[in-house]
């Protein structure tokens, strides 16, 4: 059970895009029949995968390599999984491809043959027929890690049936895209401000679990997307944050880092 319980590496990137009233985010919902926050909002994610490691995969990777990943992660080895991982998991539940040639020129997405062909490669690597890293040898294309930037670190707390170990980064949505949940293990797509995130959430129109809310608070104050990759590109303070669970009268309660009986 203990080893059932230990939390799994996973990725999770947050989006943005400048809209007509300010920078935008990214939020998907989670399928209510999902057995882990389902009905909720969140970023774009999901677990380390084995394929998202090892020379294949650094081999299709622009701009960052595991040493130097591995670094901004404080990890000894295979941080280029976790970069990998985010981007795997953006193409997989919001369709969103961050990719360029192998030497780092740009690549356009947007004509209607290509957009067709990689709906269909979506719906196939989703199916678990296509394996993601075949499908960019396919295309010609590699993972486009230059503008990732590592902006969070949330452990799940023990006491959950699943439990992860996640790193969050943040990405500029690629601009000849449309993000599209994936009509599975997310059932609605949205673009919106932080503020009015937070605000919805305040009202209960918006389920979001902690980190999530954590992360927006973080750049709510800021104008615009670059304002924002700017913001994360010069953090050197992330840290690794654990809430625990803790019953007191009868009545569990989420304790943050910091919160009296924290440490108990």
């Amino acid at each position: 059970m203990a080893e059932i319980l230990l939390p799994r590496p996973a990725a999770t990137v947050i989006t943005v895009r400048d809209g007509a009233n300010g920078y935008e985010i990214l939020m998907l919902r989670r399928n209510l029949n999902s057995d882990f926050v389902g009905g909720a909002y969140v970023f774009p994610g999901g677990r380390v995968d084995e394929t998202d490691a090892g020379a294949r995969a650094e081999g299709l990777s622009f701009g960052l390599d595991d040493g130097e990943a591995s670094r901004r992660l404080g990890l000894d080895s295979g941080g280029l999984a976790y970069y990998v991982a985010c981007l795997r998991e953006l193409f997989e539940e919001a369709g969103l491809l961050v990719v360029c040639t192998r030497d780092g020129a740009p690549i356009h997405l947007s004509d209607d043959a290509t957009i067709q062909r990689l709906a269909v490669s979506r719906r196939d690597v989703n199916a678990g027929t296509l394996d993601f890293l075949e499908m960019l040898e396919q295309e010609g294309f590699v993972l486009d890690l230059r503008g990732l930037e590592y902006v969070a670190h949330w452990v799940t707390p023990a006491g959950f049936s699943r439990r992860f170990d996640t790193r969050f980064f943040m990405v500029m949505a690629p601009a000849d895209q449309v993000a599209t949940h994936d009509a599975g293990e997310t059932v609605a797509d949205q673009w919106i401000r932080p503020l009015d995130a937070l605000e919805a959430h305040a009202r209960g129109e918006l389920e979001m679990m902690p980190p999530t809310t954590s992360n927006l608070k973080a750049i709510a104050h800021l104008s615009t997307a670059r304002d924002v990759l700017d913001h994360a590109r010069l953090r050197s303070d992330v840290v690794r944050v654990e809430p625990r669970i803790v019953t007191r009268d009868g009545e569990a309660r989420l304790l943050m880092p910091g919160d009296d009986g924290y440490d108990d």
